[in-house]
């Protein structure tokens, strides 16, 4: 009986083993953000939907019937959001996906408060990160970060 027990472990092992280097290697998704729109808020929230243009650099198209994002700015924490839109990306294709963010009072409080800390920010970075839901193994992670520049208005001059 031990045997029997010990046999049908070993063969499991040897499944799993097989089954996990059969599995397509991939390369990462490259996601961009492709525009911001605003969206009808409620209280003390604002509202915003985040065009993502989604990248499939692979042979094998991406399917995916959900999404979660959150937006950083600065290192703090800006919004975040999920969709429960389903979708595939096609091989080697791209796709946009849109995903409505909230951005609380609060975390507006906390980046006027670290950009009035900071004497003459001039640029700002930005850090996207989030996951296209695609069951058990089909999950793809995915990240981003950037920065743009910060052009703060001049005194106007007038000549006498």
């Amino acid at each position: 009986m031990l045997s029997v027990i010990r046999w049908i472990a070993v063969t499991a092992v040897c499944f799993a083993c097989v089954g996990c280097a059969v599995l397509p290697q991939s390369d990462p998704l490259s996601i961009d953000v492709a525009g911001i729109e605003p969206l009808p808020s409620e209280g003390l929230e604002m509202r915003l939907a985040v065009q993502l243009r989604i990248q499939n650099p692979n042979n094998t198209p991406i399917e995916y019937s959900g999404a979660a994002l959150d937006l950083d700015l600065n290192g703090r924490r800006l919004a975040s959001g999920v969709s429960d839109r389903a979708g595939t990306v096609a091989r080697y294709g791209e796709t946009v996906l849109t995903v409505p963010v909230t951005i609380s009072a609060f975390n507006v409080a906390r980046q006027l408060v670290g950009f009035l800390n900071n004497s003459a920010p001039t640029d700002i970075s930005y850090r996207v990160r989030g996951k296209l839901e695609g069951g058990l193994f089909g999950t793809r992670r995915f990240s981003g970060e950037g920065s743009f520049a910060l052009e703060m208005p001049r005194a106007a001059s007038s000549d006498l």
